[in-house]
């Protein structure tokens, strides 16, 4: 078991890479570099809240905030896009003549690459300090972070004369390379782009939660009061895997949105940072896989309810939330690498029934053999 799973990222890296791009069509593909690119904010919020216990609501911040940064890079590169004074047509339809400061760093790609995730981390480091550094915690950094998500949403949502407001920016009409950006082959490199840097993401989480700084986000998590009451100050720590979580939610932001063709305040809504977490706790927190696992079985199920009955989604999504909580509390990968199939199998007869006594590390044999078998 302990093999598989070492390697079952890698089995799952390589169905992605090079089985999937050959048995999909177009549009299947897209949706599933869709999907990977949110599996990178899974593992975010997977690093804050399964294993440092801080459940963050407003994770669409930094998710935004990288999409925002690649569209406004397309958006001025494009002459299709560009008005009769050079700069994107929708500044015309509320008089700007004029390029908005913030603006001029995106005509460059290579700062775009740089800004499209360090504008995010920076956001979430001031974000992150100045909540830390008052030692709030629990469901009152929920609630905070999750304030925080509308302020951004409402601010965004109301600057039509900066960055188009709630109609957003369009990305799927814009070009690079001198091809559209919603040209099938564009989008195929960007699904291979997505596909490798979402075990990049990976390797990073796994890097931030092992070793020394790893045992001390999980004592963060189990007991922090205990943490802090030895002398360890936990704040630059929160603080830094913040920052990580608001880096990676950045470049997944900006992978969306190339392959949806569009971003917009829509991303920092609420139900959509709720949909983050959902995704997290149906694979399995606290295990970087099953946030992977999570966000594309939900994703997926999603694009498979909605194209037979659209009005359904809601409570699918519902009921397959309580159904994990209550029968799964791992999620999906724990509940598996936990034993669960076995279980499962042994309940329909297929395999044989076991009773697992670990804290004695002895196994109990089936009732006809009446006797006790040590595990060594």
């Amino acid at each position: 078991m302990k093999n598989f799973k070492r390697l079952l990222p890698w089995i799952l890296l390589a169905i992605a890479f090079f089985i999937l791009p050959a048995i999909l069509d177009d549009f299947r593909l897209n949706l599933f570099g869709r999907y990977f690119s949110l599996a990178i904010t899974a593992l975010a919020i997977d690093l804050i809240w399964g294993y440092t216990g801080l459940l963050s609501l407003g994770q669409g911040i930094f998710f935004s905030l990288g999409g925002y940064a690649v569209a406004m890079h397309l958006m001025l590169n494009t002459k299709s896009e560009a008005g009769g004074n050079g700069i994107p047509k929708f500044f015309e339809n509320y008089g700007v003549d004029q390029l908005p400061f913030f603006w001029q760093p995106f005509w460059s790609p290579m700062s775009t690459l740089i800004l499209l995730w360090l504008v995010p981390a920076v956001v979430a480091g001031l974000v992150g300090y100045l909540i830390f550094r008052n030692r709030i915690k629990g469901v009152y950094f929920s609630i905070i972070t999750q304030a925080a998500l509308m302020v951004f949403y409402h601010f965004f949502n109301g600057q039509q004369k900066l960055i188009n407001g709630t109609n957003g920016l369009k990305t799927s009409t814009t070009e690079i390379f001198g091809q559209l950006v919603g040209s099938p082959d564009l989008q195929g490199w960007f699904y291979r782009i997505t596909v490798l840097l979402l075990p990049l993401a990976f390797l990073a989480c796994r890097y931030f939660t092992s070793g020394r700084f790893g045992d001390a986000l999980i004592a963060i998590r189990d007991d922090e009061v205990r943490l802090r009451f030895t002398g360890f100050n936990t704040v630059p720590y929160k603080t830094i895997v913040f920052i990580v979580a608001g880096l990676l939610c950045g470049v997944s932001g900006a992978l969306y949105t190339v392959q949806s063709g569009i971003v917009s305040p829509q991303y920092m809504t609420i139900a959509m940072s709720i949909e983050m977490v959902i995704w997290v706790a149906v694979g399995g927190r606290g295990t970087l896989v099953g946030p992977i696992i999570g966000a594309v079985l939900v994703n997926y199920l999603r694009s498979l309810v909605s194209e037979a009955l659209p009005e359904m989604w809601l409570f699918v999504q519902g009921a397959l939330f309580i159904f994990v909580v209550v029968l799964m509390p791992d999620g999906i990968y724990g509940w598996f690498t936990k034993g669960g199939f076995t279980r499962l199998l042994a309940a329909f007869g297929l395999a044989p029934r076991t009773a697992t006594y670990p804290q004695l590390d002895l196994e109990v044999a089936p009732a006809s053999e009446g006797r006790v078998i040590s595990n060594d």
